[in-house]
């Protein structure tokens, strides 16, 4: 199971995620979020990344062309589209993206199937919520473009076994604080997705 740690704000929680296996990180380039880095900070912490590293930046309510100039100056290698867009938006964008479906229903989940896509709990605010999906929404279904979110942590990702999703995403489930990383719960989580 490939796993993303998300809401990186500093290097050493960075390389620390690496180091355990992590596979991609996530920075955050929504102001109001407690986890915001500006693109020019996350800028430096991916500068000394090792190679082999999805670097991902989330974005909410942005243009085309905004997310393209963020993208570069920070020098993420893939956008992830945290707010509601259509295919159309999606392909306007000169730079490799992904949707999030914030799902309300079992039905939503079918948004973007020909994706690659994050799946997240619906919420009021944007950015995710730490809510968790009804996992039987999932059962019986292909969820091998599915990147799953909301909620996770340690202890419950073992939960997942079987239903066959391409990643998870993890941000609250791995923190001391907002914006902190908490080593072993980083460390944990990541070797029970990867036990998956």
């Amino acid at each position: 199971m490939r796993v993303k740690i998300c809401g990186i704000t500093n290097l050493e929680d960075a390389i620390y995620a690496v180091s355990c296996g992590a596979d991609a990180l996530g920075f955050v380039f929504y102001p109001p979020s407690p986890r915001y880095i500006k693109p020019e900070r996350a800028a430096k912490i991916i500068e000394e990344l090792p190679p082999f590293v999805e670097k991902v930046g989330l974005f909410v309510n942005e243009s085309a062309q905004d997310i393209e100039r963020m993208a570069h100056t920070s020098g993420i290698s893939l956008a992830q589209l945290h707010f509601d867009i259509d295919e159309e938006f999606a392909d306007s964008i000169d730079f490799p993206t992904i949707p999030v479906v914030r799902a309300k229903s079992a039905e939503d989940i079918d948004r973007f199937s020909d994706r690659y896509r994050l799946v997240d709990a619906w919420c009021e605010s944007y950015g995710g919520s730490g809510k968790r999906l009804n996992i039987e929404w999932f059962d019986g279904r292909d969820n091998s473009k599915i990147i799953l979110a909301g909620g996770l942590d340690a202890q419950n990702v073992g939960t997942l076994a079987g239903y066959g999703f391409y990643a998870v995403d993890v941000s609250s489930g791995t923190e001391a604080a907002k914006g902190k990383k908490d080593p072993e719960k980083v460390r944990k989580f990541i070797e029970n997705a990867k036990a998956l």
